[in-house]
């Protein structure tokens, strides 16, 4: 496309974020995609052990990192995580160390945008493609 996701500061994207764990690794998927169609799509496998909360965490704070250094302004963000999105919206309290840091991260991220929502999706809606990639146990070509 010859659009530049830059230019298009005022659009709301749509960032949806899953993680998984599983005893071969770790690994998450992150699909971002603009109201005119522009997509980008990750399939990431972690170098370190992470619980299925924690991957669930990274793939929302890889998400948003990767739409910040795009200059996206309006992002709403759809997780399959109720703990993540309990998390991020102050619904519930942190009970862990690991989710703390998490959540503070989360937080530094949030100045980068005008408008951050994170809403609750079921399962079978999260990242369609993405994450069964992320978590093989071989390297993804």
């Amino acid at each position: 496309m010859e659009e530049n996701p830059s230019e298009s500061e005022r659009e709301v994207w749509k960032l949806s974020v899953d993680g998984s764990s599983c005893l071969t690794g770790s690994g998450a998927g992150v699909l971002l995609v603009s109201l005119s169609g522009w997509t980008l799509e990750y399939a990431l496998r972690f170098g370190f052990k992470a619980t299925n909360n924690e991957a669930e965490w990274v793939a929302l704070i890889a998400g948003l990192t990767i739409a910040s250094h795009l200059e996206v302004r309006r992002i709403e963000v759809s997780s399959d995580s109720q703990l993540v999105v309990g998390l991020a919206s102050g619904e519930y309290e942190p009970r862990e160390d690991s989710m703390v840091k998490y959540l503070s991260y989360f937080q530094s991220l949030k100045p980068a945008f005008e408008v951050l929502s994170v809403t609750k999706i079921p399962r079978a809606l999260a990242c369609p493609g993405t994450l069964n990639a992320s978590a093989r146990e071989e390297p993804v070509a």
